[in-house]
C-alpha cells in the first residue's frame, strides 16, 4: 500500500456494534521505526557477508549465501548494495565522507597537514565513541583487514578514493584560499593522505592489528616522518 493512503479501521463499539473510521497509513511517527528496520536489515547483511568472507574468502562467497544467512531474498540485498564489492566500499565511502566532514569543521588557524591529521584522528575516535561501538569499530577493522588482503578490493578502494577526492581537495583549497584548478598542493596533500592510509592499513594488518587507537598511532608515526622524508637526507652518518 502506498505511504499516506487512507485505510479503514474496523473495531467493535462498547454496545457490540461495528464502527469504521478512516485513518492514514504510515504516519510520520512510523518513519523512525522504518528507518531502524532498514538499518537493521542492512547491518545484518553486512555482518553475514563479513563472516562469510572471513570463513570462505571474498571471492568464494556468493550473494545468495549472504542472503540465505539472513533469511531474505536476493533482491533485498540489491536494494542496499549493487554487488559484494559495493558492500565493502560502503565502509570506504563512510570513512571518506566522515573524514571530509571533519576536515571541513577544523579551525581555520590549523595548517593543512595538521588539519588533515586531526580530521583523520577524529573519524577514528568517533568509531570508538559511537553508541554502537562494538559493532562499528569491529566492522571497520574487519573491512580494513579484508581489503588489505584482497588485491581486487585494494584496487577498488584506491580507485574510489581517487575518484571521490574532489570534495576533500575543495575543502583544503577553500581553507587556504587557493585555486584548486591551478594550485597542485591540495591535490598532493590529499593524495599523500590516501597513500599514508594504505600504508597504515598494511602495517596494522601485518603487525597483528589492535583497535582503532593503534591505527591512529600508526598514522601519526607516518605523518611525523613526512617532512624529514621529503626534505631531508636519510642516512644518519657521512659516508
Amino acid at each position: 500500500m502506498e505511504d499516506g493512503s487512507v485505510v479503514t479501521t474496523v473495531r467493535r463499539s462498547p454496545t457490540g456494534g461495528v464502527e469504521r473510521s478512516p485513518q492514514r497509513d504510515a504516519s510520520p511517527s512510523d518513519e523512525p521505526r522504518r528507518g531502524r528496520k532498514k538499518r537493521q536489515t542492512r547491518d545484518a547483511l553486512i555482518d553475514a557477508a563479513l563472516e562469510l568472507f572471513r570463513v570462505k574468502g571474498y571471492e568464494r562467497t556468493a550473494v545468495h549465501e549472504i542472503t540465505d544467512a539472513v533469511d531474505v531474498a536476493e533482491r533485498t540485498f540489491f536494494r542496499y548494495f549493487a554487488s559484494k564489492e559495493d558492500l565493502v566500499l560502503f565502509f570506504v565511502k563512510q570513512q571518506l565522507d566522515g573524514f571530509v566532514d571533519a576536515l571541513e569543521a577544523r579551525p581555520e588557524g590549523e595548517a593543512p597537514l595538521t588539519a588533515v591529521r586531526n580530521a583523520f584522528r577524529q573519524t577514528l575516535e568517533q568509531l570508538q565513541g559511537d553508541e554502537y561501538v562494538p559493532s562499528r569499530e569491529a566492522r571497520y577493522l574487519a573491512v580494513v583487514k579484508l581489503i588489505d588482503s584482497t588485491p581486487a578490493l585494494v584496487a577498488a578502494s584506491l580507485r574510489y578514493v581517487l575518484d571521490n577526492s574532489n570534495r576533500a581537495v575543495a575543502v583544503l583549497a577553500k581553507r587556504e584560499r587557493v585555486d584548486q584548478d591551478v594550485d597542485r598542493r591540495p591535490w598532493l596533500l590529499i593524495a599523500i593522505y590516501g597513500t599514508v592510509m594504505a600504508l597504515v592499513h598494511r602495517e596494522w594488518r601485518t603487525q597483528g592489528g589492535g583497535g582503532a587507537q593503534a591505527m591512529i598511532e600508526m598514522f601519526d608515526a607516518y605523518a611525523d616522518q613526512l617532512g624529514p622524508t621529503i626534505t631531508g637526507r636519510w642516512r644518519t652518518t657521512d659516508e
